[in-house]
This record gives C-alpha cells, sequence and structure tokens, in this order.
C-alpha cells in the first residue's frame, strides 16, 4: 500500500513539475520585458534567433558586484558586449531590470533604489516594451496598433564593442565624436582611460584617445577602406559603408559577407583596438587585427614632418625631403618625438619675386598625415594649383575616392608602408629640390668624361663583335635561333629588364628574360604531353624551371593574331599589377621571332571547364561560385581604381578567369587591355576586339570603350557563373542570349530559375542568388552610364543591406553577328583544347 501511494505520489509530482520547467523554459527563451515583468538576477531574456542574451553577471566572481548586460548566448565563454550600469554596480544579487513607471528601462537595489534608467522621454509609458534583437541592440519601444516607436535603444549608448549593422554616427560640423570607451580593467567595466571614436574633419577616419591625447588612427577613408589599414582589402572588411543623412550627418555600418559569422570590433582595456571572429572549431576567439601593432602604427613617433618606417622590425625615423631634424642630439638618441624642421624657407615666405615658385617632393606610399584641412573635388593638377596659391599650404595628395586633400599646417603621424600607401606631396623651396647642385657639378663632370670615353669603346667593341659574328655565322652548321633586339626587349642575356609604359604611368617592373633555351627544356623541348591549350595566338604549355618551379608557357605562333604590339601590351600591363586575383606574369622570352609569355601555372586552368561542363559543374557550389564572382570583382576594382594604372582588360570572360589550387580565381590574359589616364572616362576605336557575346553593346557597334565596358562583360560572366551556360548557349530559345533569358525570368519574378539547376538542390542562400543576379541585371544594361562602377557592385555583392536600384529592361539582349566587320570578330574565334584549357584569340586592333 504504502508502495503504492509513494508510485502515485511521484506520478503526481511529476505531471506537476512537467508543466512548471515547461513555463520556465518559456519564460527562458522570451525576448521582450513588458510593462509590470521584470528580470531578477539569475533570470535572462534571449534574442529571437537565440543569439544574444540579457541579464545579471559579474566580471569579477570574488567582488559580489553585480552588472546587466548584453553577451553572446552561443558562445561557451561569456563575453560581454554591452553594460548599462557600467558606473554604479549592483551590490549582491538582489537587483531587478524592470519598466519603470515613466516607461523607461531602470535597474534597481533590493531597497528599490534606482541605480541605471534609460532616462528618456515617454508618450505613453503604460506600452513601452524592452527587446533583446539578433543584432545586439536592446531597443526600448513604444508600441500600439499601427506602428512602433524606438525611444531608446543600446546601440546609441555603446560601451566598448562594436557590431555589425551598428550605426557608428558622426556630424561633420560637431568635431570629434567619442562614442566607445574601454573598461577600467579586465575585472571592471567602469569607464576606463582610452575612448574610441570618428573624427569627421576632411574624410572621417577612426580615433583611439588616451584621455585627451590620440593613441591611433585609421587613416581617413576612401570610400572603400580606411587608407592607413591596408589590411582592410582582405574580404572580412568589404562590409563597411559610409551613409550620408542631412545636415551634415553621416553614419558608418558594417555588415558581414556571411552572416552566420560572429564578429566583433573591440576596444579592450589596455587601448587596443582588436577585431575577432569566433572560431567554432577551437572555441575561442581569434585576432583578425589589432591598432595599433607596431611602434610605427602608434601615434606620431617621429614628430613633425618625420617619417616613421619599420625596417627588419626596428623603428626608425626619417625627415622628409627638404627638413632636418629639430634637435639633432636627441635625433641621434632615437627621441625623434622634437621632429624636423624645414632646411630651407618657402620662397612665398621670404617675399622673393623669381621666375620659379616653390615646389613639391613626393612622399611614397605613406599613411597620410593627421588634421587634414581641405578636401575638394579638384583633379591633381587643380589640387596642386591650389596648394601653391596658398603659402600656408605645407602639402597635398590626390587619393582615389577622396580626390583632393590639402593640409594647412604641421604634417604629423606619417607612417611608410610596404604596399597600398598613398602619395603626399610635401611642398618645399625650390632650392631644396636643386640642394645638391654644388655636389652634383663635381660628380657629373667626371661623370659625364666617363660616359664619353665608355661609349667610344663600347662602339669599337660593337664593331669588332659584328665581324666576329658575321664571321661565325658563316661557318656555322648548326641552325639556332638567333636574338636580336627590338626597342623594348633585351635578349642577349638572362636576367632581369625594366619594361616601361609609354607617357606617365609610371616605372616598369623588373621582370626575368629567359632564353630560348632554357624554355624550351623547361617545357621538354614543347613536347604534347605539356601542352594545356591552344588558340588563335598558338599554344600553352606547362614546364618546370630547375628550382621546381612550375610554369605556364604561352607561345605566340608566328600566324598569331597577336603581333609584337599586343605581345608588348601585356607584359607592360601585367608587370605593373599586384593582386590576389591577377595572374602573376614571371617573366618573357624574345629571340628572333619567338614571343613567349612566362605565368604562374594554375593547376585547375580556367573557368570555363567548370561551369560549361555538365560533367564537372557540380564541383563548383554555390558558395565557392559566390567566392569566385566576389575575387574576380576585386580582381576588376583593382585594375579600375586602386592599381598605379587606370587599366580596361576588354576581354574578361570564363576562359580568361584561371583558378589556383584552392579555386581562387585570377584575371589573365591582358593582351587587349588598354591604360587610361587619371582622368580620362572613355575612348574611342576604329578597330573593335575581344570576343563575341562579352562586350557591350556600345563597343561593339560604335568602338566607343570605358570602364563600364568591362561592367558589362563582367555582368555576363557573373550570370554565367549563376546559370552554369554559356551566353550564346540560349540561341535556340525564345530568348536568343543570357540577357533575355535572365529579364524575362526577372520581370516574371522567379529569376531563382536562373540557379544552375545541377546545385540548385542543394541548401544555398537564396537572397544571395537572387542578390548577384540583381547585380548582373544591372550591370548588362544598354546604356554605360546606368551601370554601376566596380567600387558599387563590390559594396553590392558583400552587402545585404545595400539597396539596389532596379535594371532597366534591356534593348540589346542580343547582338546580330553582323554588328561588327565579321573580319574583326570571329564568332567561333575561341578554341577549345582537348587537354582542358582554352586561351582567347586575341585578334588586331
Amino acid at each position: 500500500m504504502g508502495s503504492e501511494f509513494r508510485n502515485n505520489t511521484d506520478v503526481f509530482l511529476l505531471c506537476f513539475l512537467i508543466p512548471l520547467l515547461f513555463l520556465s523554459e518559456l519564460s527562458f527563451a522570451a525576448d521582450r520585458i513588458a510593462r509590470g515583468d521584470s528580470i531578477k538576477d539569475g533570470d535572462t531574456i534571449v534574442s529571437a534567433g537565440g543569439k544574444f542574451a540579457l541579464g545579471f553577471f559579474s566580471p569579477d566572481q570574488d567582488s559580489g558586484l553585480r552588472y546587466v548586460g548584453i553577451w553572446y548566448y552561443t558562445v561557451p565563454k561569456q563575453t560581454v558586449i554591452w553594460v548599462a550600469n557600467r558606473e554604479r554596480p549592483v551590490p549582491g544579487k538582489d537587483g531587478v531590470l524592470s519598466i519603470g513607471d515613466d516607461g523607461n528601462l531602470i535597474i534597481s537595489n533590493g531597497n528599490g533604489d534606482i541605480i541605471w534608467s534609460s532616462n528618456t522621454e515617454t508618450v505613453a509609458s503604460n506600452i513601452s516594451t524592452a527587446v533583446i534583437m539578433d543584432t545586439g541592440n536592446l531597443i526600448l519601444q513604444q508600441a500600439n496598433a499601427s506602428n512602433q516607436v524606438v525611444l531608446w535603444q543600446s546601440f546609441d549608448h555603446p560601451t566598448d564593442t562594436y557590431l555589425p549593422q551598428m550605426r557608428l554616427k558622426m556630424n561633420v560640423n560637431g568635431g570629434e565624436n567619442r562614442l566607445f570607451s574601454s573598461w577600467k580593467s579586465s575585472k571592471d567595466p567602469a569607464p576606463g582611460n582610452y575612448s574610441m571614436g570618428v573624427d569627421p574633419r576632411g574624410s572621417p577616419q577612426i580615433v583611439i584617445w588616451e584621455g585627451a591625447n590620440r593613441k591611433w588612427r585609421s587613416g581617413h577613408w576612401n570610400g572603400l577602406i580606411f587608407t592607413g589599414i591596408p589590411e582592410m582589402r582582405a574580404a572580412v572588411f568589404f562590409g563597411f559603408r559610409l551613409s550620408v543623412e542631412g545636415g551634415g550627418n553621416m553614419y558608418f555600418t558594417y555588415t558581414q559577407s556571411n552572416m552566420s559569422d560572429l564578429i566583433k570590433f573591440g576596444l579592450n582595456w589596455e587601448g587596443v583596438e582588436m577585431t575577432e571572429k569566433w572560431d567554432q572549431g577551437l572555441q575561442e576567439w581569434t585576432v583578425i587585427q589589432s591598432h595599433p601593432g607596431n611602434g610605427c602604427d602608434g601615434y606620431n613617433h617621429c614628430g613633425a614632418f618625420g617619417i616613421c618606417d619599420i625596417q627588419n622590425g626596428v623603428q626608425t625615423c626619417n625627415c622628409m625631403e627638404g627638413f632636418v631634424p629639430v634637435d639633432n642630439d636627441q635625433w641621434d638618441r632615437e627621441n625623434w618625438s622634437s621632429g624636423c624642421i624645414r632646411s630651407t624657407k618657402l620662397q612665398c615666405e621670404e617675399n622673393i619675386n623669381t621666375t620659379t615658385s616653390d615646389s613639391f617632393v613626393p612622399a611614397a606610399n605613406v599613411k597620410l598625415p593627421d588634421f587634414v584641412d581641405y578636401v575638394g573635388s579638384e583633379d591633381s593638377t587643380g589640387c596642386r594649383n591650389k596648394c601653391l596659391e596658398n603659402c600656408s599650404c605645407t602639402a597635398y595628395a590626390f587619393v582615389s575616392g577622396i580626390n583632393c586633400m590639402i593640409w594647412y599646417q604641421d604634417l604629423v603621424d606619417v607612417h611608410l608602408f610596404d604596399a597600398d600607401g598613398s602619395n603626399l606631396y610635401v611642398r618645399v623651396a625650390h632650392s631644396d629640390i636643386g640642394g645638391k647642385n654644388q655636389i652634383t657639378k663635381i660628380v657629373v663632370i667626371p661623370i659625364a668624361v666617363g660616359v664619353v670615353i665608355l661609349s667610344v669603346l663600347i662602339w669599337l667593341l660593337w664593331r669588332y663583335k659584328n665581324r666576329s659574328r658575321a664571321e661565325t655565322s658563316r661557318r656555322s652548321n648548326e641552325e639556332r635561333p638567333k636574338t636580336g633586339r627590338s626597342g623594348e626587349f633585351s635578349t642577349d642575356t638572362s636576367g632581369p629588364c625594366d619594361l616601361g609604359v609609354e607617357g606617365p604611368q609610371g616605372n616598369g617592373a623588373e621582370l626575368t628574360i629567359y632564353s630560348f633555351n632554357d624554355v624550351a627544356k623547361a617545357t621538354d623541348n614543347f613536347s604534347d604531353g605539356n601542352k594545356l591549350g591552344e588558340g588563335g595566338f598558338g599554344h600553352v604549355y606547362m614546364g618546370t624551371l630547375p628550382e621546381g618551379q612550375k610554369i605556364a608557357v604561352k607561345r605566340l605562333s608566328r600566324k598569331s593574331g597577336q603581333g609584337v604590339e599586343e605581345f608588348k601590351n601585356e607584359i607592360t600591363v601585367i608587370a605593373k599589377l599586384q593582386h590576389r586575383n591577377l595572374v602573376r606574369l614571371l617573366g618573357c622570352c624574345v629571340e628572333r621571332e619567338e614571343k613567349m609569355l612566362i605565368y604562374e601555372y594554375m593547376p585547375n586552368k580556367s573557368l570555363d571547364l567548370y561551369i560549361f561542363d555538365a560533367a564537372r559543374r557540380a564541383q563548383l557550389d554555390w558558395n565557392q561560385r559566390f567566392t569566385i564572382i566576389e575575387g574576380i570583382a576585386r580582381g576588376l576594382l583593382y585594375l579600375h581604381r586602386d592599381s598605379r594604372l587606370r587599366i580596361i582588360h576588354r576581354d574578361l570572360k570564363a576562359s580568361n578567369i584561371l583558378l589556383d589550387e584552392e579555386m581562387n580565381p585570377k584575371i589573365s590574359d591582358f593582351g587587349m587591355a588598354r591604360i587610361f589616364g587619371g582622368n580620362q572616362n572613355e575612348e574611342n576605336t576604329n578597330r573593335v576586339v575581344g570576343t563575341y557575346g562579352y562586350m557591350a553593346p556600345e563597343y561593339a557597334m560604335e568602338g566607343l570603350f570605358s570602364l563600364k565596358s568591362d561592367v558589362y562583360s563582367f555582368g555576363i560572366l557573373l550570370l554565367e557563373i549563376v546559370t552554369g551556360r554559356r551566353n550564346n548557349s540560349f540561341r535556340s530559345t525564345e530568348y536568343p542570349s543570357i540577357i533575355g533569358n535572365a529579364w524575362q525570368l526577372w520581370d516574371r519574378g522567379v529569376s531563382i530559375e536562373l540557379l544552375d539547376p545541377s546545385i540548385a538542390s542543394n541548401p544555398c542562400p537564396q537572397e544571395q542568388v537572387l542578390r548577384c543576379i540583381h547585380v548582373g541585371m544591372l550591370c548588362v544594361q544598354d546604356i554605360a552610364a546606368q551601370r554601376p562602377n566596380m567600387s558599387n557592385v563590390v559594396l553590392m555583392l558583400e552587402s545585404e543591406n545595400a539597396v539596389l536600384p532596379m535594371p532597366r529592361q534591356p534593348t540589346f539582349t542580343s547582338l546580330s553577328r553582323h554588328t561588327v566587320d565579321p573580319l574583326v570578330l570571329d564568332e567561333d574565334a575561341e578554341v577549345e583544347s582537348s587537354n582542358n584549357a582554352t586561351i582567347s584569340v586575341l585578334v588586331g586592333r
């Protein structure tokens, strides 16, 4: 009987407790606090998607002090990103978070004393509700049947952490905005000695302050990155965007490319900004970048007019050209804080009337100085002239994405970069440009005499060698390629050569000149077994250099449409380009009628071998395809905007996208590329070159090409990657091009049907696919001015919150094959190889 009673009692208790546990779980999963609700110490509320939690915590378990904060709910190690009562903790565990009588969020202690309040004015306190969002934002909203009004939000009152989708607000007229403050220590969330925010002067930049003094700054925003952080070119940082509102108000937002990643930007208690990403495998936060880093990354180590440089890990300072140390003794002791002063006063300061004015010396590849005084729309020449007009002007710079920048005071916090810096033009007295005249006179005269003597000797030697060579040639029974000289190439020896571009584009890049015998040996005498592909230009072979490096050799046939001009063009263009999404040119070979280019070897060959092959296209899932699309877009952006030369590729297509061992895309084949001047936007040509189907209408029909011509080709390529079909494979359909087919599906609202069926059955982010199709449709619009530039394309691809304009219905959904001269544009010019590689034909311009 007792046993039966106990069993019945157990059943009764179990039936009673299960609903209580269920209700407790419901309470735990709630994401809001309404009037009459409260969170006691020990309780939490969790955002709807389970990303963030709100409740009481203690960073120091020994102190017994309690704070209300927000932390990542899914991260095992509690990571707090916001604290409410950071200056007034609750002693003990009797604290309560609730909505007060006035509708504000309040924290009270066991005595009912209010410790903290959101302190905002409300209209109807009885209907205010607090909600924790999946973004990490805590909002206090006033809700009724028709709308919701946000009364207060934690994103407007951050502590030490910046999160994706948080608005970093500023006003150009309001001066510095110190929005974040560090913790006092690792266990004390009270405001510490470091703060971080935005200085909106000129072009906005992020600044860290130690008390009232600057500790670090990011450099100026150029529309894509902060120029003082070259590593921002990495994919993870491409989500930053600056939006402009009325009244001088602006705000930064950051949208991560992969929404499943946990990324945060925080100012730690030691004053270091750290970008961290949660590593699910390691179960820890990994640091992507941190600032300040090395000595030069700190603020103004070298004083005014000094340039900080890191050589072999050691910090050193140098004065800008035309300047000398203020205190030589201190400078020799490596105390550089006093900086530098002019060695000669400016002519405008001396009121000297001469035919020569002050001039400028470049400081190349640097982090531009702080406190820019003027930002305008002038071009480079106009910027220089504007600086010369004002004697107070100390320097100017012309930066893509910012335009003209001018400084009227001391130049501070200048840092020399290894790469990807900006060019600063420092104003100096004209005499300083020729300040070495006396030394020059002493040195130049003996050198000139020596040059004359050397020239005579070289001439005599040349005549002797010519006679000797002619005699040897008559007696030689072995026929072998003879070396010859053009105006551009040295072929007598293997070694470096400097290949320049006509005009002011910049200096050439150092390449290796390979002998014919070396290349023949590397490719096993150009054996068929090493052939990678062929086209109208000739063949491509795989080779191996003596040190074991694999190479791809592009050997132009004598019948190739690519002559010396195209060959020179490809070398001069590629030699100056360095980007992870561009193929790297290693060298060249020119002997008699042999012309060869030596590239880095791409083991996965070209993109068209995957997306257009029924058996292999499924190997590229959507994530890989999107990565390839992003990489091509970044490579084009570099060509159009960020490289030293402004380059139009003019033959962008799937076969000219090579894939490395990790399937990263690299743009290749620059034989048709054109270099534009800094202010040049378009050009007209009488000879249309390129590949049918990828050419913009204005180029195919009028010979007019511009940066937007590449944007059109990119749009076609993007749609091909999405569909897995060639542009010309639609000719037997009602809509005889990929554009027409895409438009009719877009117009019907079913553009997702464009997705390659071989991957459509696999899980993929539909919104991302639709955004890519949307971007592709914008890129292939008929009118060039209506197409986005590549900077906007990159932002639209990588920002899920970007508002995309609606594309216009295309008129030219297929170019008639009679639109251009068939002798110039051969539709069947592209030849596929049996060895799984293709290279485009280069036809004459």
